[in-house]
């Protein structure tokens, strides 16, 4: 193991002591928020410090089977217990590795995936159906929740933007995330290569949507709206929504007049509710504005291997004729596209999830 990581456990050893004084203190206990806050700590930093605990008993054993390997007797036994303690040290340590990385504290929210057609006319709004579908379907295989906040759907189906909220966890332990955490390297130009049913000859057309994924705004840390700042409207809704929403202007729409971000929702029967929706994704608009300049300015002498999730990035193709997605951020090419576009997006999200654990590890030792 290198020393800048085995430092970095011991002092996670060294972390779990003091968290489990203080919250044995009464006035810790009296504070809810802030015990709250050291619980959700002490469950990260035990679960680094029992890992590493098993890592250096594997590690004893390890030095112990060398030593009968000197022995005639014992050669044999000596050897496969070697074998045996390596292997569980290597997975130990790639577990560990893992663990210390750096983790976005906005992994573990809910997520609104804004979807909006680009060039391609009809064909791009029906790709953005499809995209809209394909998170749909992959949430519900998940057990997550999807609430449509706001849509604008084509004449020829499909959307010309349509705004979703995810909620639901995925992964377990320390590691576990969000729908924000694990949908986040969605964020990008999506290029779709297909023959479109307009298509009267045949030919293949190359359309593009965009895709944003924001993280839900948490309440006690979301931006403050100075109502001076909002024009509030309401509309009629239109689509689909059932006679009672058709019937009354209880959609609505919310303008940031300083930045010209507007947010609107028409789901909800009920104005208020539409308000405070529309409200929400407004602040996940202002954060994300917020996030995206202060990465450009943190990187802009560097380009991550995940991308800036800038939504000009074109970071995806899907190819109908061939069956093929490629991922262009990881060199990631997979003949399934039928399932992906049913759901399938694990071994996409996996994928993108374990580079960008390579290039925070690739900094975490560049810096020690």
């Amino acid at each position: 193991m290198q020393p800048f990581l085995r430092n970095q456990l011991e002092r996670h050893a060294q972390r779990l002591a003091e968290l489990d004084f203080l919250l044995s203190r009464e006035d810790i206990m009296a504070d809810m928020q802030q015990y709250r806050v050291l619980s959700r700590e002490h469950a990260e930093v035990t679960a680094v410090a029992g890992r590493y605990a098993r890592w250096r008993q594997r590690e004893g054993d390890l030095l112990a089977a060398r030593e009968l390997l000197a022995d005639p007797d014992m050669a044999e036994l000596a050897e496969e217990e070697v074998a045996s303690a390596q292997a569980e040290l290597d997975a130990l340590e790639d577990e560990l590795q893992r663990l210390l990385l750096p983790r976005d504290p906005d992994d573990g929210r809910n997520a609104f995936v804004e979807i909006r057609a680009g060039t391609g006319g009809d064909e791009s709004a029906l790709f953005a159906g499809d995209l809209a579908r394909m998170y749909t379907r992959y949430a519900a295989q998940a057990g997550w929740r999807v609430e449509i906040m706001s849509a604008h759907e084509a004449e020829l189906g499909g959307y010309k933007e349509v705004v979703l909220r995810i909620e639901g966890r995925a992964g377990e332990g320390p590691r576990e995330m969000g729908a924000y955490g694990r949908l986040r390297f969605e964020s990008g130009g999506h290029r779709v290569q297909r023959v479109p049913v307009t298509e009267t000859q045949g030919r293949i057309h190359t359309s593009a949507c965009t895709v944003a994924v924001m993280p839900e705004p948490d309440a006690s840390q979301a931006i403050t709206l100075d109502p001076a700042d909002l024009r509030i409207d309401t509309f009629r809704a239109s689509g689909a929504g059932g006679q009672h929403i058709n019937k009354t202007d209880s959609a609505v729409r919310v303008v940031h007049l300083p930045t010209g971000i507007v947010a609107e929702c028409q789901d909800g029967r009920s104005q208020h509710a539409n308000k405070a929706r529309a409200l929400a994704v407004l602040q996940a608009r202002l954060e994300e504005k917020e996030r995206s300049e202060r990465s450009a300015r943190e990187a802009a002498t560097r380009k991550g291997l995940i991308g800036s999730g800038d939504r000009s990035d074109r970071i995806r193709t899907y190819n109908f004729p061939q069956g093929r997605l490629t991922d262009h951020r990881i060199n990631l090419t997979l003949y399934k596209l039928l399932a992906i576009m049913e759901g399938d997006l694990d071994e996409v999200l996996d994928a993108l999830q374990h580079a960008h654990e390579a290039e925070l590890l690739a900094q975490l030792q560049g810096a020690a």
